[in-house]
């Protein structure tokens, strides 16, 4: 699927919005206290006041829930202002899917182009989908326009599959990014087993709602889904930092 610059911009509207924040709940730590119960690993820090009273946003990376201030019942969904039609929830949610890719950490990534680049987007991708390959294949074109691109895996057809043997040879290769353009080329890669984040990768793909490739995850978290020419990537890129 190939998408345009409005495209873009219009999955971005996120980007524009104001953080809200809700100072002065006098429940709050209460609320905290509650809440962590039944959450396991979570970091009360994470659990902040909301619009509605007694209602509290929970951010557990890759996911956003609220709770009620017992934490006995929780919500799993967006919360929209229906007097300024706003997705209260996007930006937040988009915060912890990039806090959940970050922390995957970029070792267990395949990268094209340096830090020195302007942007960076991370690209889940299968080796045999049509557009992830035409995507690789302006892979330089990306990096011209100074954005970074950093690969992770969606075998679209799941674990065990070819694609994800293939992802599996790839990650496993010793020159990573030398084989991701064999595969993207329809050259096997052959590759020793080795313990690889494929699996990791995928999970958190389905995690944070990815259902085709390629998928452009922003900087700020925001989700493009589709093939992204490098020149229009770069507009609304460009478009967005200056606003």
């Amino acid at each position: 699927m190939k998408i345009t610059v409005s495209k873009i911009l219009i999955f971005c509207t996120s980007f524009l919005m104001m953080t809200l924040s809700y100072a002065g709940d006098p429940n709050l730590e209460t609320a905290r206290k509650n809440i962590t119960k039944h959450f396991n690993g979570l970091d009360p820090k994470n659990i902040v006041a909301s619009p509605i009273p007694g209602l509290y946003q929970v951010m557990m990376p890759p996911r956003l829930y609220y709770a009620s201030l017992d934490g006995r019942y929780v919500v799993d969904g967006d919360l929209i202002d229906m007097k300024t039609r706003t997705n209260l929830s996007q930006a937040h949610r988009n915060q912890s899917i990039s806090a959940a890719i970050n922390e995957m950490g970029e070792d267990s990534m395949i990268i094209f182009g340096d830090k020195s680049l302007k942007h960076t987007v991370t690209v889940f991708t299968d080796i045999d989908c049509g557009y992830c390959r035409k995507l690789h294949h302006e892979v330089n074109k990306y990096n011209e326009l100074g954005i970074r691109i950093r690969y992770m895996a969606y075998p679209r057809a799941g674990l065990g599959s070819e694609s994800f043997k293939k992802a599996e040879a790839v990650w496993c290769s010793k020159d990573k990014a030398k084989a991701m353009t064999q595969a993207k080329n329809d050259v096997s890669v052959k590759s020793d087993k080795c313990a690889n984040p494929v699996a990791q990768q995928y999970a958190l793909g389905n995690k944070i709602g990815i259902r085709g490739t390629p998928a452009v995850v922003l900087e700020d978290g925001t989700i493009v889904p589709g093939y992204i020419p490098a020149k229009s990537l770069s507009d609304a890129l460009e478009k967005m930092s200056e606003k």
